[in-house]
């Protein structure tokens, strides 16, 4: 039998580094895609770098998609990759538009053109619900987004329907709720509370900052996620899923639990900053992943209390408190 491959843009992501070990675990050939940069991020999958393949493209650049699905030609082709840091969306809402909606399409053009065989996963977001208009959210939820990043990630859903109706591509997104891990960038809200409440815990810091921590998210682990992702392209017929635990918590909630794992009381060290407060908030976020649990068969293992223990000990490690 002939050896599946697979190409993952963002493979030097969080998801990306799970994704890329679930596959190897399959049997798969792995191809990841990275961006030429100056510095060198792949310590995310440093320990399977000797059993994967990296190519060079850039989501900007058609060319280079071209040439990747054109030389490859992998039999599932997962779209990871994106500025996914919504604060940095305000900042920089022209290159996010570019890079995570504009960027689907060159990756479904060279799918078209050079592959039309080949099996396309999109990375949707629970960030296009946005101010939700019903909860929990389901796959038929209307979308209405709070940020330049929400906006971009709902092109990007409504071109890959748009070419799996018009081309007969096999295309599907996977509506993915807030998912974390020790791999999470430390710029995310989970990761930032984690690895504060280890430096304080080592005596490298005494604060954390936060903005609004009303907020709800439904959180669950990055490693149960990209089992649904590839669930998703064996079925015999394309659909779009949300990918959720089905439980919402505050952010208070969150900072309660990280700095309980660690032994420490958060009223001593949290401190509101106004500054962090979006200009548009997402105040609740939980979605209803029934459609995933019935049709593939996914649930999630890792429970939330589970997940920020998870963080925060590896947290404690790396800063030398184990």
């Amino acid at each position: 039998m002939k050896q599946k491959c697979a190409l993952i843009t963002g493979i030097t992501g969080q998801d990306g580094s799970y994704l890329a070990e679930f596959l190897l675990s399959r049997g798969y050939r792995v191809v990841g895609m990275v961006r030429r940069a100056s510095t060198d991020r792949m310590e995310r999958i440093e320990h399977i770098r000797d059993r994967i393949e990296l190519c060079q493209g850039d989501l900007t650049d058609q060319t280079s998609l071209d040439q990747a699905i054109r030389e490859l030609q992998p039999d599932e082709v997962y779209n990871l990759a994106a500025q996914s840091f919504v604060p940095t969306s305000w900042n920089q809402p022209v290159m996010t538009s570019d890079v995570t909606g504009l960027a689907v399409t060159r990756m479904l053009e060279a799918v078209r053109k050079y592959q039309p065989k080949a099996r396309f996963y999109q990375a949707s977001s629970s960030e296009m619900f946005g101010k939700v208009l019903e909860t929990p959210q389901r796959e038929t939820t209307p979308f209405y987004p709070r940020s330049p990043y929400g906006v971009a990630k709902v092109y990007g859903h409504y071109i890959t329907v748009n070419y799996r109706e018009s081309y007969g591509i096999f295309a599907c997104s996977g509506i993915l709720f807030n998912h974390e891990s020790p791999r999470r960038g430390l710029e995310f809200v989970t990761r930032k509370v984690t690895d504060t409440v280890a430096r304080i815990k080592a005596g490298k810091a005494d604060r954390l900052k936060m903005g609004n921590m009303d907020a709800r998210r439904d959180w669950g682990f990055a490693g149960d996620f990209v089992e649904a992702q590839w669930l998703m392209l064996q079925r015999d017929d394309p659909r779009d899923y949300v990918v959720a635990t089905g439980t919402s918590h505050t952010v208070k909630d969150l900072v309660e639990m990280a700095f309980a794992a660690a032994g420490l009381d958060w009223q001593r060290y949290v401190e509101i900053d106004p500054k962090l407060i979006r200009p548009a908030e997402v105040d609740t976020l939980v979605g209803d992943a029934a459609k995933a649990r019935t049709e593939l068969g996914w649930k999630p293992r890792v429970s939330f209390p589970q997940l920020v223990e998870m963080m925060v000990r590896a947290d404690l490690q790396r800063h030398g408190v184990a």
